[in-house]
């Protein structure tokens, strides 16, 4: 049995996958590995390929449902059996159709292209008003405390009726759950703080309704007290966690490779392209997805057997030389629309496009606003979130002026 890693080794590049993903992929793209702990059978695989991630994702036959689904690691306490349970109603995430499909429905309207595009007034202003807050700072500051956290927040509450403290706390209980770095105790404290203010959240909603997400989902009457709780505690976790790693990790890459932010400033006000290229660059979900095969299935002249867990690693896939020429050079003037750092099929993000608004929108007003924004550290001392659910920095020191 090959040794693959389902947790990265020690990058030697801050922007790279583990180096053993790309022998992987050219070697072996569909390899066995072994889980420390899984369902049923202890063995699964680990795909690499892009071809082979996006066919898996698209393909029915293979099951997100939680209780199938091997977590991709170890929880970083002792643990003597697991037994993987449904998931609760509501945390559709970890659902098939037509579970998935039912939260699916009622959410997908809010996060159209059109509804973003209605919402980006809103955002502009909110990183006017942090770029504003950062001119008055000291600097050297902490780009990612004094920006890239900051944006997503405010956006949660403008959004989806979250009160400012709330949001602050919310923050703090689902940034220790995603950092994975956590004893028993801890674990069970911070989950058990995170499902109290959501079900606060939303009995706040139903008691005193107003113009957001989750009052407006409380009001169609689909939905308990329960199951929205638990509906936002993706759509609210997601947000506190993966935007704020890619500001600050793109932020981080483009300061690095100065030919491609002159490459980015030039064109500032026309940045989809580039965006996603950093997206697929850089692709912060490092664990990638996992699912449990429903029925024997046979791929690239591999049989998956039925029960098996699949971990499909998307910054492999998004690295893959088959899909994208040069896939480890950081190319703004690329077409890379099909990169799956989002997933793909039916559980690719739902919030997708507020991602890509608030990437654009804030990269493009970050560097107009500090033209000669540069880090204030050696880069060797940016330190890098490498075992966290999503990768990024932890703080990124940066000085701009003479």
């Amino acid at each position: 049995m090959v040794e693959a890693p389902v947790v990265p080794s020690k990058r030697t590049c801050p922007f790279d996958p583990a180096e053993e993903y790309g022998r992987l992929r050219e070697e072996e793209p569909i390899s066995p590995i072994r889980f420390k702990i899984a369902p049923q059978d202890p063995d699964g695989w680990l795909v690499t390929r892009h071809e082979y991630v996006r066919q898996i994702l698209a393909d029915d036959r293979f099951s997100h449902r939680n209780e199938l689904c091997a977590h991709l690691i170890s929880p970083p306490f002792p643990i003597e059996k697991y037994e993987p349970q449904p998931s609760p109603p509501g945390y559709f995430s970890r659902m098939d159709n037509p579970e998935h499909s039912k939260y699916r429905k009622l959410l997908a309207s809010y996060f159209t292209v059109r509804k973003i595009r209605e919402y980006e007034p809103t955002l502009v202003k909110l990183f006017d008003e942090v770029l504003d807050e950062m001119e008055t700072k000291d600097r050297p500051l902490d780009l990612i405390s004094e920006f890239c956290e900051i944006i997503p927040a405010r956006s949660v509450c403008s959004m989806m009726g979250v009160p400012p403290d709330m949001v602050a706390d919310m923050a703090t209980h689902f940034a220790a759950l995603f950092s994975l770095q956590y004893t028993l105790e801890e674990f069970l404290h911070h989950s058990g703080e995170v499902q109290k203010l959501l079900v606060q959240l939303v009995e706040q909603r139903v008691e005193q309704p107003s113009d957001d997400i989750f009052s407006h989902l409380m009001a169609t009457g689909e939905v308990t007290v329960d199951e929205l709780a638990k509906v936002a505690e993706i759509i609210i976790g997601g947000a506190l966690d993966t935007t704020p790693n890619m500001l600050g990790l793109s932020t981080f890459a483009l300061l690095e490779h100065p030919e491609q932010l002159e490459k980015f400033r030039a064109n500032s006000e026309n940045v989809e392209g580039p965006v996603e290229e950093l997206l697929r660059y850089l692709t912060v979900s490092q664990f990638g997805a996992s699912r449990a095969a429903l029925e024997d299935v046979e791929i690239g002249g591999i049989t998956i057997k039925k029960g098996q867990t699949v971990v499909l690693s998307l910054p492999a896939a998004n690295r893959d030389p088959d899909f994208f020429t040069d896939a480890d050079e950081l190319d703004v003037t690329r077409s890379a629309r099909q990169h799956v750092a989002f997933g793909f099929g039916i559980h690719q993000c739902l919030g997708q496009h507020l991602a890509r608004a608030t990437l654009r929108i804030g990269l493009s007003k970050l560097f107009d606003r500090f033209p000669t924004l540069r880090l204030a550290v050696d880069p060797s001392e940016v330190p890098l979130r490498e075992r966290a659910a999503h990768y990024g920095v932890d703080e990124l020191l940066v000085t701009w002026g003479d």
